[in-house]
């Protein structure tokens, strides 16, 4: 099963490069092979707790089942975030940029699929974070195939793409009439507001897939776009959840101040300047 997930990721990451029948792993493969292979191998440590957290009474291997878990999910989350930064501050197409995305991708992969895959099994409600993991996930392996894929045709990725979309769009709205219709106002401790943004990011990447499934073939300038606007909203999950989401690791000054929300928010501004650019550009060399 391992090998087929990796497989997969390795089409998805480098569909020009051959791969043999064996699917042989290249060591930056593996890296990624080895920290799945943990994941995968002790979620069920974890399963019903409160928290990514083994029990006092449990054994030794479900403690450290859990830590590897952690902190794999945080260190992935914290590798990505400084390397997405580190892509969208360099000069787009070079090496530091590719360099700097095939980190971020790998290490997201990795935080991404730790934070969905776990939350169905903790006891305490996690049904935005699931769904908020799947989303992330979904746009991170997009976001990445539109950059490599540059002759790429519609066809099944894309439809499996529209199918995600719509799910997400389609739980958007029903945690949104949950949340209004609950006692407490929220879903898990999330109000409806927070729905919202699944709502909206889902009905914008279902209409994208359509878009190519309609055009059949994406031009360079939409297939950069597509690129940009999921890897920086990927980008987004992880710092507003990491900002407003884990407020306890700041000191209380910070605490819901104004400079944990600028940073929470910072990936939509920049991904807003680089798709201006990307239009901007686009629209000069015809001109010209």
């Amino acid at each position: 099963m391992l090998r087929t997930i990796m497989c997969a990721l390795r089409r998805v990451m480098a569909p020009d490069r051959p791969i043999d029948k064996n699917c042989s792993m290249t060591p930056r493969n593996s890296v990624s092979s080895v920290l799945l292979a943990i994941a995968a191998a002790f979620l069920p440590s974890v399963a019903l707790a409160d928290t990514l957290q083994a029990g006092p009474g449990d054994p030794v291997w479900m403690h450290l089942g859990a830590n590897a878990l952690l902190w794999a999910h945080i260190g992935g989350g914290a590798i990505g975030m400084v390397t997405g930064v580190v892509a969208l501050a360099v000069r787009k197409g070079q090496r530091v940029h590719r360099a700097a995305g095939a980190v971020f991708f790998m290490a997201m992969v990795v935080a991404y699929a730790i934070g969905a895959g776990v939350a169905p099994f903790l006891e305490s409600g996690q049904r935005p974070n699931f769904i908020a993991g799947i989303m992330a996930l979904y746009l991170l392996i997009s976001g990445a195939m539109a950059a490599r894929r540059r002759d790429a045709k519609a066809g099944a990725p894309e439809v499996i793409g529209l199918i995600i979309a719509l799910s997400i769009t389609a739980a958007g709205v029903i945690l949104m009439q949950m949340g209004s219709a609950s006692s407490s106002g929220t879903v898990d401790g999330s109000p409806p507001q927070a729905f919202f943004l699944f709502t909206i990011a889902g009905a914008f990447a279902a209409a994208g897939e359509l878009h190519v499934l309609v055009r059949r073939q994406l031009s360079n300038v939409s297939r950069i776009a597509r690129h940009l606007w999921r890897m920086c909203f990927s980008l987004f999950i992880a710092s507003g959840s990491f900002f407003l989401g884990q407020q306890q690791v700041f000191p209380e000054a910070l605490r819901d101040s104004v400079l944990l929300y600028a940073l929470a928010l910072s990936p939509l501004p920049v991904m807003l300047f680089w798709l201006g650019k990307v239009r901007f550009d686009d629209w000069r060399r015809r001109r010209v």
